[in-house]
């Protein structure tokens, strides 16, 4: 049994206890006759929940198909600065927390977010850049760039238009089976003051203090003892900000390190998407390091095809630090096409920017073409116009830029 394995197994067994109350908890809610309602589950204390996983939409702000209105939340990013939910972007990976989740009258999900934060797996410098495999190499780690992976529009042919020498900051997972970087979001930066690498460490050396992730070498000789989390050890996730110019042998240096473990409070309802990090068995096993306890959980399209590396959103509640799960669904990558399907785009608000030759417009900061065959529904494109509101879906184009619709809907 590996290292990470024990790890998990260990955890798992040490939230039990939480777990068993959290879930008689719920059971006494849902058995109660009177009181709080829907929100509150008969308890008098509102329903909590949570979500962890790329953006797909906007209009209230999409994360694993729950609609959460952002308008009140709180927005801070990995190293805790406020943020505005304007900077929010489509395969930004978040954490968000709200109220309950119920259905609206289109049976959509729905949640009034109470808190969003947002953060990236890697800021640094682009050293490679190999189209035809589809890859890149950004502080000594390969990120994949797959069909789902959205590139800031102004990177016009999406990958193509990156460079070797770039700085660029890539959301996603890190994939535990390849020790690659599995992207959802890719940008490109300028002037930034540090670089930021979040990874599995292993080859730690307490007495050097230096460990590496991936193929890179970090040394945190100059930080204090306090200054070091406490959860730093092989196997674990750590977030590490790094100074520009690397130390003797190309080694980087850590002016900060953080637990980049996920941060799961308990709460009775959660959806978590992403990699599986780590890998006892189809019942017990990590998403990009939250523990999964799936004993009693369904699984729709099976579990034969679960492993270390596989996409997947699980639904349950957390407790302990554990997501005791009562659904379990592997992903399917290119799903989307208007169907519905895992990676479908969905976005809604007022047209602010319109052009008509080029056939696209924008919404909530996300570009939407419509060439091609669109289902308009309630009007057709002579209809859109600067201010006018209409929900788009479809997939992302092929550059990764924008929304290629294949239904737009159109509100008056």
């Amino acid at each position: 049994m590996n290292l990470p394995t024990q790890l998990l197994e260990r955890r798992v067994r040490r939230s039990a206890s939480a777990v068993r109350a959290l879930l008689l908890a719920a059971c006494a809610a849902l058995a109660a006759s009177c009181g709080g309602g829907v929100d509150s589950g008969g308890t008098g204390a509102p329903v909590s929940s949570y979500a962890s996983g790329p953006i797909t939409g906007f209009g209230s702000v999409i994360v694993n198909g729950v609609r959460f209105d952002d308008r009140s939340a709180t927005v801070r990013d990995g190293d805790g600065n406020a943020r505005n939910r304007d900077e929010l972007r489509l395969g930004m990976s978040t954490d968000v927390r709200g109220t309950a989740i119920v259905a609206d009258s289109t049976g959509a999900s729905i949640s009034t977010a109470t808190s969003i934060v947002f953060a990236s797996e890697i800021v640094g410098r682009l050293t490679s850049n190999d189209l035809a495999a589809r890859r890149l190499v950004v502080l000594a780690q390969g990120v994949d760039i797959a069909a789902t992976t959205v590139f800031d529009d102004a990177l016009v042919g999406g990958q193509a238009a990156l460079a070797a020498g770039d700085t660029i900051e890539v959301h996603g997972h890190v994939d535990a089976a390849t020790g690659r970087y599995a992207a959802t979001r890719i940008e490109r930066k300028t002037g930034v003051a540090t670089y930021v690498l979040r990874g599995i460490v292993w080859n730690l050396d307490a007495a050097a203090k230096s460990f590496s992730i991936g193929a890179v070498r970090i040394s945190y000789t100059s930080l204090a003892a306090n200054a070091v989390p406490a959860t730093l050890a092989n196997g674990q996730f750590v977030r590490a900000v790094l100074a520009l110019a690397a130390g003797p042998g190309g080694t980087l240096v850590a002016l900060r390190l953080g637990d980049g473990t996920p941060s799961v409070d308990d709460r009775e309802e959660a959806r978590v998407r992403g990699l599986v990090s780590a890998f006892a068995s189809s019942t017990s096993f990590s998403v990009n390091g939250t523990p999964v306890d799936a004993r009693n959980a369904q699984f729709p399209r099976g579990s034969a095809g679960l492993a270390l590396g596989v996409r997947v959103e699980v639904e349950g509640a957390t407790a302990g630090g554990v997501l005791v799960a009562t659904r379990v669904t592997l992903l399917i990558d290119g799903g989307g096409g208007g169907g519905g399907g895992d990676d479908e785009l969905d976005v809604s608000g007022l047209i602010t920017s319109l052009d008509t030759v080029g056939r696209n417009f924008v919404v909530r900061g996300v570009t939407v073409g419509y060439s091609g065959t669109v289902d308009f529904r309630n009007g057709t494109a002579a209809d859109l116009a600067i201010g006018r509101e209409v929900e788009a879906r479809g997939t992302l184009s092929a550059d990764g830029t924008r929304l290629q619709a294949t239904r737009i809907d159109i509100h008056r």
